[in-house]
């Protein structure tokens, strides 16, 4: 069995990024009967804040497993980019530019390829450049039919609270493609897995102890 601490303790010491763990919501938690799939999320920290990059050791990740990037993607451009070194890329209402820059992804590349990271803070959709409500930009997310929506809950990140439901009532009509994030802790996997949502996000809980892998 091995905590997530040791896993991630040996990787930031070579480079500065983030490794999480999105899995379906009945894997990997320590007692449960099915088994862990693997580690698939990795936010270049460097690259988001301007101090470098890592993308190169995440390619060499990406041969070996299917990555998810958080790069920080702000347009069509970058996001084509990268994916040059992973399979996956988050597009963030954080960093994006525009709505036309999201739409331009959708009709470029497959749906398996994008996964959209709807970040909120304080219950409002959180973004540099988007002056849009939360209601506002789901409708655009209906319309264009993503296979994997982020649901990021900016608030809650790091307090192991436990998960928004007033952002998850929101969003409940598209919970068979959400991935939950932000505030998790170890009874919000099971409870979650109640509601029918299939992966959530997990970090802080992981490195804290409170959820154990299994091998």
């Amino acid at each position: 069995m091995h905590k997530f601490s040791k896993i991630n303790s040996n990787v930031s010491k070579s480079f500065s990024i983030d490794l999480g763990f999105a899995f379906n919501a009945a894997t990997a938690i320590e007692g449960s009967m099915n088994t862990f799939l693997f580690p698939d999320l990795i936010a270049d920290l460097d690259l988001i804040e301007g101090n470098g990059h890592n993308i190169h050791d995440v390619k060499m990740v990406n041969s070996i497993l299917p990555v998810m990037l958080d790069a920080g993607v702000k347009d069509f451009e970058s996001f084509t980019f990268f994916l040059e070194y992973a399979y996956k890329i988050i597009v963030p209402t954080e960093t994006i530019k525009s709505i036309g820059e999201i739409k331009k992804i959708f009709e470029k590349y497959p749906k398996e390829r994008i996964v959209v990271s709807v970040d909120v803070k304080d219950n409002e959709l959180y973004s540099k450049n988007l002056d849009i409500s939360l209601a506002e930009f789901k409708e655009i997310l209906e319309e264009l039919g993503p296979d994997e929506i982020i649901l990021l809950d900016i608030t809650g990140v790091g307090t192991q609270k436990g998960y928004n439901q007033e952002l998850l009532d929101d969003f409940k009509d598209l919970k068979d493609k959400l991935i939950i994030a932000g505030g998790l802790n170890n009874n919000s996997v099971s409870e979650l897995e109640d509601m029918g949502i299939k992966k959530v996000l997990v970090g802080t809980a992981l490195h804290s102890g409170e959820m154990k892998l299994l091998d």
